[in-house]
């Protein structure tokens, strides 16, 4: 049992007979009343989002978990296919445990986090930003740039982005996959 001053971000806690992993967190000391801890936690089993308040002090189960490198190698439908790295054992999870499946080229290494009691995979974390290229994207307008403008493009792994007008098809860009917005643009 942990309490909430040991509550940061990727924790994994068992709360309302389900696994979820801290989003983010925030601790509250308002001028008046006790103290707490105001928490965003996805549901590891349904995807689920939702928001909580942990009273100061407040007693948290922690789940016990591992973390591996895998390697994606492709995918059937919403089964996604992944490599352990050291033992070279392969994994199927579905998409739903992911938050950016669209952004996923085969090859691209991940941490996957795993239940030591159970040895089920609980959560996928992406690398902080991927470069994909640029697969299809409209050309861009000259005399059109007086404020930010962006365009839709469509990158290698059919994932739909929004970029500058000057990013022309067979660009390779950089995407960062927490919030899947354009970064920059890469140059080989």
């Amino acid at each position: 049992m942990a309490s909430t001053a040991d509550i940061r971000n990727g924790l994994c806690i068992k709360y309302n007979h389900d696994i979820f992993k801290i989003v983010e967190f925030l601790h509250v000391k308002p001028g008046k009343g006790p103290a707490f801890v105001r928490t965003k936690l996805k549901s590891l089993t349904s995807g689920k989002v939702l928001d909580n308040t942990f009273s100061a002090g407040h007693k948290i189960d922690v789940v016990r978990v591992e973390t591996h490198t895998f390697q994606y190698l492709y995918n059937e439908g919403t089964e996604f296919h992944f490599m352990n790295q050291e033992s070279f054992e392969q994994i199927t999870l579905n998409r739903d445990i992911l938050d950016a499946p669209d952004l996923l080229k085969e090859g691209t290494t991940v941490m996957v986090q795993i239940n030591t009691e159970t040895d089920m995979p609980l959560s996928v974390d992406m690398p902080a930003s991927v470069v994909l290229e640029v697969t299809y994207a409209e050309p861009g307008v000259k005399g059109n740039t007086a404020t930010n403008a962006t365009k839709p493009a469509t990158v290698e792994t059919g994932a739909s982005v929004n970029v500058p007008l000057f990013i022309n098809e067979g660009d390779k860009i950089k995407i960062d996959t927490a919030t899947g917005a354009y970064m920059e643009r890469v140059k080989e």
